[in-house]
């Protein structure tokens, strides 16, 4: 059995709030949206070095740069004057999802390249782990909430970058219906700081754990 992967602990910040939320919209308005109006679909998937749009090779988040093609844009600006350059035609996905991201195309965008590394890295993690657990479950990174997960037996899996309850990545599980067991620590299910997991390894046995726990005893 080979070395395990490690996870990337953050010697810094984390993605949190307008870093996460630029990429957001970098994912949402230039990725997923121009994707949904060429093929109606808004999956993206963990890429190396970041995450793209569901077709690959196609566009793509490597680091801190947007890359089509030959193309590699670093992303500086706002989102109308990337797409300028990269000759995309930004989309909101505000018909398809109502909670769409929390800036507009003229905003400035807020991205450092060392936690856009770290978001990277939780992604790169998450999906790690998720194939680990379920390696036939599609592992998709939804634009709306910026996270990535799989669906198995009624349970949601996945990696959140952060969000307005946890600023930093976590690893979360989430039972369509949420049972009574020690467990669950979050309204939806249970959650975890990304960087309380030494490695890939520890974030499949927290997924095991929950779905173990999700087996276990009656609905709330």
């Amino acid at each position: 059995m080979g070395p395990r992967a490690r996870c990337q602990r953050p010697h810094r910040r984390p993605p949190a709030g307008p870093i996460r939320t630029s990429l957001h919209a970098v994912a949402e308005l230039l990725l997923a949206g121009p994707a949904y109006a060429h093929e109606t679909d808004i999956r993206l998937r963990a890429t190396p070095g970041g995450f793209g749009v569901w077709r690959q090779p196609g566009p793509r988040v490597v680091g801190s740069d947007l890359v089509i093609g030959n193309l590699r844009v670093p992303l500086v600006g706002s989102v109308s004057s990337l797409a300028e350059v990269a000759s995309v035609t930004p989309r909101s996905l505000e018909d398809v999802y109502s909670e769409v991201v929390a800036i507009v195309v003229d905003d400035a965008l807020s991205i450092d390249p060392e936690a856009a590394k770290i978001l990277a890295d939780a992604f790169h993690h998450g999906d790690a782990a998720l194939k680990a657990l379920a390696p036939e479950a599609e592992r998709v990174l939804w634009p709306e909430h910026f996270d990535i997960g799989i669906s198995v037996d009624d349970v949601n899996y996945g990696l959140s970058p952060g969000d307005s309850a946890i600023a930093v990545p976590y690893a979360y599980v989430g039972p369509w219906v949420v049972r009574e067991h020690p467990f669950w620590n979050a309204s939806f299910g249970a959650a975890r700081e990304l960087s309380e997991f030494p490695d890939v390894a520890a974030i499949v046995e927290f997924f095991r754990a929950g779905r173990a726990a999700a087996a276990d005893g009656p609905g709330r």
